[in-house]
């Protein structure tokens, strides 16, 4: 079998040139499916939505989101292992996230709200929901505009997704925390780390937060998704010691997909299903100069539930399911690409001022531990 075969994941990164195709073609995938599920709560609402997830379609809706979290993960923690300090870390996060976000968030407040609303201009703008609503941008989520949508099944909702923005954050930050204490290495630590972890989020959601989920039974726990993360970071951390097999991957599909199906089995799929994620990812399928050209994933999932409200409220004629997909999905798609290379592409080439930053940072730090150090040798030298 070639589940004990030679090759590891690290020797499959080196074969592609720790480039491979197939974690870009994932992710737009993977948004677009995040469009194509959110459909169902757009057009049918609560109930039918619920019912769909309790059925025999469940391991597919449910295994969408701790997919993007375990390649983020992945790639994430290469991303960190190629900068000096987490200020470029954390910086390149930030330039990664939050002018989008931005965007998202001016567009629908200042564009959307306007000729959705039901209420006065005057009074439109003068609500609290509506100055709440720019706190997305610090990651305080709040999903509703005044008077907006009311007459959708989700009434007053701009963007459902952002649910997931706090954990997104979560991640980097437990991260960053991570690699403060060392415990980003192919080591027992680590290893012994991520299984606590793993230990502790479990027993939290079992015992804790269980309740929490009993309203919606359609999504999963913000908790699960983070240890989707970490599990998409020990792939990444132990890529020489995971083997890159067929087998091991079909087994892991099977087992997520069980998991998924089974009541509480989502607190044991991180691990499985981080493995399938990246075992996927790391096939390097021809690179298409249309569909490759950008990162068009985070701005279809950002983008996409406020298009399909919006699509939803234009009236009947929008009410199937295809419908809201078929004009949803190229206007999504249409605002990500314009999105990409008119504000995420730009921020990006700033990075060598983050650079110029981090420059600072490493001088300030090694000026500091001169002066620790001729300190120490004085004090040492007066007694």
């Amino acid at each position: 079998m070639d589940m004990f075969n030679a090759q590891s994941l690290e020797d499959r990164l080196v074969e592609v040139r720790r480039r491979p195709s197939g974690f870009d073609y994932m992710r737009i995938v993977l948004a677009c499916l995040v469009l194509l599920s959110h459909t169902l709560n757009v057009v049918y609402g609560q109930d039918i939505t619920t019912a769909l997830w309790q059925g025999p379609i469940r391991p597919f809706l449910a295994a969408i989101l701790p997919m993007f979290f375990a390649l983020s993960g992945f790639l994430v923690t290469g991303s960190l292992e190629r900068c000096r300090t987490l200020v470029s870390f954390l910086g390149l996060r930030i330039m990664r996230i939050v002018p989008a976000l931005a965007v998202e968030v001016l567009l629908s407040a200042f564009i959307l709200g306007p000729i959705f609303t039901s209420l006065g201009l005057g009074h439109y703008f003068t609500d609290a929901h509506f100055y709440a609503y720019f706190l997305n941008v610090l990651g305080d989520v709040h999903m509703e505009l005044p008077g907006v949508f009311l007459h959708n099944v989700w009434p007053q909702t701009i963007n459902l997704q952002l649910w997931v923005l706090p954990r997104e954050l979560k991640c980097y930050i437990l991260l960053g925390l991570m690699f403060l204490f060392g415990v980003v290495k192919p080591n027992r630590q680590t290893l012994l780390f991520v299984v606590a972890l793993h230990i502790g989020a479990a027993i939290y959601f079992s015992i804790g937060a269980s309740h929490k989920m009993q309203g919606m039974p359609n999504t999963l726990s913000g908790w699960l998704l983070v240890i989707s993360f970490v599990a998409g970071v020990s792939m990444y951390v132990f890529r020489r010691q995971i083997p890159y097999s067929g087998s091991l991957f079909l087994a892991c599909a099977v087992l997520s997909a069980v998991l998924l199906s089974v009541p509480g089995g989502d607190t044991f799929v991180p691990f499985p299903i981080a493995y399938a994620t990246t075992y996927l990812g790391l096939h390097n399928p021809g690179r298409s100069k249309i569909i490759l050209s950008g990162d068009y994933s985070y701005g279809i999932y950002l983008y996409g539930f406020p298009i399909q409200q919006a699509i939803a409220a234009l009236g009947p004629w929008t009410a199937p399911w295809y419908m809201n997909v078929a004009l949803a999905l190229p206007c999504a798609t249409l605002l990500a690409v314009s999105s990409w290379w008119i504000v995420e592409k730009p921020v990006l080439r700033l990075r060598p001022k983050l650079t110029k930053l981090e420059d600072r940072v490493l001088l300030g730090l090694d000026a500091a531990r001169a002066s620790w150090s001729a300190w120490v040798r004085r004090s040492l030298s007066n007694e």
